[in-house]
């Protein structure tokens, strides 16, 4: 399929922006970067829907400092079976490098509000200010606490998902990997949307559409770049979960890829690994897409679409009966 025609629209004008000398983000200084995205989500996204509830969280973390995670509580017509809800624990894209909770407000509100169920939405720490593996150590240690607190939130730490777009989905599935193998539950699924799962950056996606996609070459690598303290890191499964020697025993999972992305290669592999590895998986390539276009519900009707499937699959999760 061609190029979805509302988001062919939208590249021409960000193409005629750089043309006339606006600077894309990785010709910017992180910190303006990072407030050039949270910018631009104003245009691109639609207010969040309605939730119960939203309050901020200070997360302890193992190095002694504190994050930041906000906690979505959904509208209910009826009391929930369990004594608590259900919970997805989603940690937001951005290279690592750019990204917030804020830019991904409405996201979190909508899968809150569609499936319905709580979201904690994490504010893991950047780079280069913080490289690898601080944005590892801070979902592992999200996840913990939820585990250990979310029933003082009204959450059901039996219940709970992890979810993630793009670096965040690389977030979510390799805390899937370490709680196999550190013997923490499990989460009972994994919701991906168009994750990074590759150590190199060198599939036939990656090279057909290096640019004019809106992920483009030279802005990926320089996220990496940031995140990344040596070449070494980049075979590291907490970077690249395609290193990942055995990925048995992990959640189910639901994998969203974009037709348009550089890292459709990649996401298709890894879907095959985890369905080799017996991993219940489902992949769905939406046609017509680019890279992030969850969450732009302003310029395509299927970043409300995604939203909406995700929160079904997590619906259809939550209410299984655990064996």
């Amino acid at each position: 399929m061609s190029l979805d025609p509302d988001l062919a629209a939208f590249l021409e004008l960000v193409e005629a922006g750089i043309s006339n000398g606006v600077p894309p983000l990785h010709e910017l200084p992180p910190a303006k970067a990072r407030e050039q995205y949270d910018i631009s989500t104003q245009a691109l996204d639609s207010p969040g829907m309605e939730v119960a509830s939203v309050k901020e969280i200070d997360i302890p973390c193992r190095d002694g400092n504190e994050i930041t995670a906000r906690l979505y509580a959904p509208l209910l017509d009826a009391p929930l079976n369990d004594l608590a809800a259900p919970a997805l624990l989603y940690f937001h894209g951005g290279g690592y490098c750019v990204g917030s909770l804020d830019s991904h407000d409405s996201l979190c509100r909508a899968l809150a509000a569609l499936t319905p169920c709580c979201v904690l939405n994490v504010g893991y720490r950047l780079a280069p200010e913080h490289p690898f593996p601080m944005a590892v150590h801070d979902a592992q240690d999200a996840y913990r606490w939820l585990l250990s607190n979310g029933p003082a939130h009204g959450v059901n730490p039996r219940r709970v998902a992890v979810g993630g777009d793009s670096a965040g989905g690389t977030l979510a599935t390799g805390l899937t990997i370490a709680a196999r193998e550190m013997g923490w539950p499990q989460p009972i699924f994994q919701a991906l949307l168009y994750p990074c799962t590759s150590a190199w950056q060198d599939t036939d996606s990656h090279r057909r559409l290096a640019k004019g996609y809106l992920l483009e070459a030279p802005t990926l690598q320089w996220m990496f770049n940031n995140y990344l303290t040596s070449e070494r890191d980049r075979t590291d499964w907490r970077f690249a979960p395609l290193e990942a020697k055995d990925l048995s025993g992990l959640a189910p999972a639901f994998i969203a890829l974009a037709e348009y992305d550089p890292l459709l290669d990649e996401g298709i592999e890894y879907a095959s690994r985890l369905k080799e590895a017996g991993v219940p998986t489902q992949l769905k390539i939406y046609e017509g897409m680019t890279h992030d276009f969850a969450r732009l519900t302003n310029i395509v009707n299927d970043a409300s679409k995604v939203r909406e499937e995700v929160a079904q699959q997590l619906r259809r999760t939550f209410a299984a009966p655990r064996t």
